[in-house]
């Protein structure tokens, strides 16, 4: 199994200045690569100067949305390989605050999957379900439609590029988080739907994270589980002394 993926999705917050000062802060508490892989994603004001905040640090810079256009006559847009002249390595697609705020379906998402894949960057899928599809039996399904339709056109070869992000809806900035039970469940019938779209060697490889209202206080007990291979960390990252707390987790 590769190394445990601890990423930081900043959202809109920090100015450009507060942003590579947390990435400086970062840096100085992980000088040196260590056995888990710690990814930050700032606004995209901030991307250049953290990139260079991070030049020679083991800490990766990813990008939280992306255009599925790879250059053109679309206002406000930033294509992937904008993202990739900027140093990220990383880009987070399908966030569920962009399928519930702004409207993106799976099939815009695919497009904007592969378009990351295009530009040599890795793509973070998030998938998850409401609370209301949740209450309703509806879960898996719900995940299952948007891992087929994320994914589509894709082979073998690229979903060992892919990372995918199990983000309940229901637990994003509410304080509630999935029980371990919950989220080890969850990431079993994800792995289970890439074995069989991609096979057994790219499911076992496959990072799955979990996101929603992780914590120093959930951290270990969410790591514990063989199936979370790391966590999408919203809130809980914008602080650095508790972000190292979330990336230092223990196993017990």
């Amino acid at each position: 199994m590769t190394k445990p993926l601890i990423a930081g999705n900043w959202k809109m917050h920090m100015t450009v200045g507060e942003a590579v000062a947390c990435a400086r802060h970062l840096r100085e508490l992980f000088p040196e690569p260590i056995d888990r892989e710690i990814v930050i994603a700032p606004p995209f004001t901030a991307l250049w100067p953290v990139s260079q905040a991070l030049t020679d640090s083991p800490i990766g810079l990813g990008a939280q949305n992306v255009s599925d256009e790879p250059k053109g006559a679309f206002t406000g847009e930033v294509s992937a390989g904008m993202l990739a002249d900027a140093g990220c390595r990383y880009v987070i697609v399908g966030h569920s605050e962009r399928r519930r705020l702004f409207g993106e379906e799976d099939a815009w998402i695919n497009r904007k999957l592969i378009a990351v894949l295009k530009a040599g960057l890795a793509p973070i899928l998030c998938v998850g379900e409401t609370l209301a599809q949740r209450e309703a039996g509806d879960a898996f399904p719900v995940i299952e439609g948007q891992i087929n339709a994320g994914l589509k056109n894709l082979e073998a070869g690229d979903i060992a590029r892919c990372v995918v992000a199990y983000e309940p809806v229901w637990a994003i900035g509410t304080g509630r988080t999935a029980t371990p039970a919950q989220a080890e469940e969850a990431h079993a019938f994800i792995r289970s739907r890439i074995r069989g779209l991609f096979g057994e060697t790219q499911s076992a490889d496959l990072r799955i994270l979990y996101g929603g209202s992780v914590t120093p206080d959930n951290i270990d007990r969410l790591m514990e589980s063989i199936e979370i291979n790391g966590v999408l960390v919203g809130g809980a990252s914008l602080n650095i002394e508790s972000f190292s707390r979330i990336i230092r987790y223990s196993k017990g």
